[in-house]
């Protein structure tokens, strides 16, 4: 991988993530998506779409085998966000009112496929109660249900 995160792919040159500049990665190409993995741990970092047709992925050279496929990290993911002034905080597409006492405070949050826990600066840590799944959807954009 390249400085900059990008790869080339025949006569593609892609970005993967600016986060994997440098670092020595796997790409296993499947027909609509290439996945970025560690060679070692088999971890998939990344996703992209495949902008190759068939033909060219069979032009390419030093092809292998294609291994088992690469399985998502399965430990919570870090992120810190910081307080509003009411002491709201967002977080996956989750609102969580942590009250005003924490507002401005910059809070750590470990994020998993199920739940948030909400790491103070003082040592504690809170898991929010909440009834919706952790979802990554953009809040500002705009939802339209298809017609089929």
């Amino acid at each position: 991988m390249a400085r900059s995160g990008t790869v080339s792919l025949g006569q593609h040159v892609l970005l993967a993530a600016e986060i994997l500049a440098g670092r020595r990665v796997g790409i296993r190409i499947e027909e609509s998506l290439l996945l970025f993995y560690d060679l070692e741990s088999r971890e998939l970092l990344r996703t992209r779409k495949n902008p190759l047709t068939a033909e060219q992925v069979q032009g390419l050279k030093g092809q292998r085998p294609a291994g088992p496929p690469p399985r998502p990290s399965t430990e919570p993911i870090r992120v810190q966000r910081r307080a509003s002034n009411t002491g709201l905080i967002m977080v996956a597409g989750q609102k969580v009112a942590l009250g005003r006492i924490h507002r401005h405070q910059t809070l750590s949050v470990l994020v998993s496929e199920t739940a948030l826990a909400i790491e103070f600066p003082h040592g504690d840590t809170d898991r929010p109660s909440h009834r919706q799944p952790v979802r990554s959807i953009k809040g500002q954009r705009p939802r339209t249900a298809s017609i089929s």
